[in-house]
């Protein structure tokens, strides 16, 4: 009889596959973790997260035999490692695999804005030909950028914007290594045509990007581009800039369903790109990344590597 369980976040794994690795335990998706079914909270030893849950005291609570905690991913906000550690609890993320394909998406986003495209569509959408504002765009190759964050997500968006681009540097701190370009950050709004804004979610880089970076971005009018979590910006204060001219263009990635109210269509087309969260989620990555979860479960459940 089967009396462990792995729990998995819808999208977070391949469920089949976990099944077939593990056919001691039984592999239980959820949506929301208050709905799992108590008797499987209690035997659960693993559990598969995504991005926009929380794994906290509360939750912790309902989860007594658990061992490790598993995030295909590089984010860890929402999830009390502090606690996790000092339950014994381990961690593991695989930062790196899905980081060229955010570097892609940015690459894609800096051009759609540059040329402004996203405008164009919006304003075709609501019967209006804007080709003329649609022009009034700047070469990428011109351009300098400005990356804040410069672990592995930063790192790939810098390199796919490097080729393309007149210079790229990253917000100096002090766990950066020499052997990338830098610039004091306080110096940045003044310098860069483009913002990409690549940090972890924590406190204190919540809303990096406030109303005075903004004001004192405003002579430049740059273009501001969001790869890590919508939280590292004012999101209000951004979409303010944008529809006044303090940004030249807005793209941002991880929206999830609970952040969509903050884009209601407004009065005007502006040239805005919002995407629901896809930038890491290439059909390749997603395989990798199923594989991986399924191999570091087997892993620590039965002490097997890949077979």
């Amino acid at each position: 009889m089967v009396n462990r369980t792995v729990l998995t976040a819808r999208g977070a794994a391949d469920t089949a596959q976990l099944a077939r690795a593990l056919p001691g335990h039984a592999v239980r998706e959820f949506t929301d973790l208050r709905d799992v079914p108590p008797e499987a909270a209690k035997t659960a030893e693993v559990i598969v997260l995504r991005s926009g849950l929380r794994l906290g005291r509360s939750e912790l609570g309902a989860l007594p035999s658990l061992r490790h905690v598993i995030r295909a991913g590089s984010g860890l906000d929402g999830i009390d490692t502090g606690l996790l550690a000092e339950r014994g609890i381990s961690v593991h993320r695989n930062p790196g695999a899905s980081a060229p394909a955010v570097g892609e998406w940015c690459l894609t986003a800096l051009l759609s804005l540059a040329r402004r495209i996203p405008l164009g569509a919006r304003g075709i959408d609501r019967g209006e030909h804007l080709k003329a504002a649609c022009m009034s765009s700047v070469p990428v190759s011109t351009m300098n950028v400005a990356v804040w964050g410069a672990g592995p997500v930063g790192r790939a968006c810098a390199d796919a914007l490097a080729p393309h681009v007149a210079h790229t540097v990253f917000a100096a701190r002090p766990s950066i290594g020499q052997d990338l370009a830098q610039m004091p950050a306080e110096d940045l709004p003044g310098w860069a045509d483009a913002h990409v804004v690549a940090v972890p979610h924590t406190i204190a880089n919540t809303a990096l990007v406030s109303t005075d970076f903004l004001r004192d971005s405003a002579a430049r009018k740059p273009l501001l581009i969001v790869v890590g979590r919508l939280a590292t910006v004012d999101i209000t204060a951004c979409l303010r800039a944008l529809d006044t001219g303090l940004l030249s263009g807005l793209a941002v990635d991880p929206v999830e369903a609970s952040d969509i109210h903050h884009f209601p269509s407004g009065p005007k087309p502006v040239n805005l790109l919002v995407t629901p969260h896809i930038g890491a989620q290439r059909g390749d990555v997603r395989e990798r990344l199923d594989a991986w979860v399924t191999e570091t479960a087997r892993a620590l459940l039965t002490g097997k590597g890949p077979g």
